[in-house]
């Protein structure tokens, strides 16, 4: 039997981000075993339909050890995505193209950062599509290095210090 406290890490947190002008999303915040249907039909839609990622590099084993945020819409359907990966990574960002420009990704990145603060790390990595470095930028991420393909796709790392409050 799990413990009680065991239970309450487990449970998927939920958080509702409603804003003028923005998509009214709930984001859960769980593990794999939680949101991998979820998390899942964004990624594949993305990544996969979208922008032409073979299915077998989408999903991986470090899904498994990962902190998964989804944002879900009014209806309770799926429209983002990302993961926080144990050693400080960041990745999977996926939003859905109807909502992109809503505050989706930003909703989601905001509920990683929180959980790697509470969790006590010093320092958020990614790697970032190229486009979306701009993305990034506004929500305190730097880039560094050169750029480079991964999946076909440049991309560039990014870093963002959590020494200090937003």
């Amino acid at each position: 039997m799990a413990s009680a406290r065991q239970a309450r890490r487990r449970a998927p947190q939920t958080a509702a981000t409603p804003a003028p002008g923005r998509a009214a999303v709930r984001i859960r915040v769980g593990d794999w075993e939680q949101l991998r249907a979820s998390a899942t039909a964004v990624r594949f839609a993305v990544f996969v339909q979208e922008q032409g990622i073979a299915p077998e590099l989408e999903l991986d084993e470090r899904d498994a050890t990962a902190v998964h945020a989804v944002a879900l819409d009014r209806s309770g359907a799926p429209v983002g995505t990302g993961r926080l990966l144990p050693d400080a990574h960041i990745g999977r960002m996926a939003v859905l193209r109807a909502v992109r420009g809503q505050g989706v990704g930003a909703a989601l990145l905001q509920a990683l950062v929180t959980v790697a603060r509470a969790r006590g790390m010093p320092e958020l990595r990614l790697h970032a599509q190229s486009s979306a470095l701009g993305f990034y930028q506004r929500l305190g991420f730097a880039a560094v290095g050169d750029e480079y393909v991964e999946a076909g796709i440049a991309h560039r790392t990014m870093v963002r210090s959590l020494q200090w409050p937003d």
